[in-house]
């Protein structure tokens, strides 16, 4: 299984959660059945570029956007900003204007 088939589908699965959708309704939206969401998802199938069009459309999102992979879970990311934090005011402060400035 290739490694990029693998990230991209990790990566749709993060911003299909993101945005809401359970397979079976990103399944629907894309017109294709939720065994190939879930292939697709799991890196065994990698998306035609028609369903690649109609994913990026469903989850609202630039096509770049579905590579933009991080070698790091998101709890993995949360447990190390959290430990920067706690180690650091400076970073806390500068982190909670920039969370306040987006919200």
């Amino acid at each position: 299984m290739s490694i990029i088939k693998k990230q991209l589908g990790q990566r749709i699965k993060e911003l299909r959660k993101l945005k809401g959708l359970t397979q079976e309704q990103l399944a629907e939206i894309v017109g294709i059945g939720t065994s190939n969401i879930s292939y697709i998802e799991t890196g065994k199938f990698a998306p035609s570029i028609e369903n690649f069009e109609r994913i990026v459309e469903a989850l609202g999102v630039e096509p770049y956007e579905l590579y933009m992979f991080s070698s790091k879970s998101t709890s993995e990311m949360r447990e190390e900003i959290v430990n920067a934090l706690e180690k650091d005011d400076k970073l806390l402060k500068i982190i909670y204007k920039f969370y306040k400035s987006i919200t």
